[in-house]
């Protein structure tokens, strides 16, 4: 019951990630990541198939193995979450202490972010 769960909650992370890739407003990695953790715990077979595919598999490889973060993808996120900041974010009609939450949460994605590796040292 808990491998199917957990199978089942990696086919969803997977399919979150690639709707990501195509939206901006919903992230493709985390969900990747978290697709690729689930698989580690319930399907060795869908596991390796995640890490060994064409697109998908490099950056997961690289962060599973080194915890290294693309250049390009750290690029692309920084771009994604400015837009969120500038254009989005202060035209939301909900309460200021929402928006500064939101606020605290991007930077600290960009600290983490940027405070991972770019290639493997």
């Amino acid at each position: 019951m808990k491998t199917s769960f957990i199978l089942l909650a990696g086919h969803l992370c997977l399919v979150l990630g690639i709707i990501g890739a195509f939206l901006p407003i919903l992230p493709t990695t985390p969900f990747l990541l978290l697709a690729a953790y689930c698989y580690s715990k319930s399907s060795l077979r869908l596991h390796r198939w995640i890490l060994n595919h064409k697109y998908l598999g490099p950056p997961l490889n690289d962060w599973e193995r080194n915890g290294v973060i693309g250049l390009k993808a750290k690029l692309l996120a920084t771009l994604m979450i400015c837009l969120v900041l500038i254009l989005r974010l202060p035209y939301l009609k909900v309460a200021l202490a929402i928006r500064v939450v939101a606020m605290t949460t991007l930077a600290g994605v960009l600290i983490f972010i940027w405070t991972r590796p770019s290639r493997n040292s």
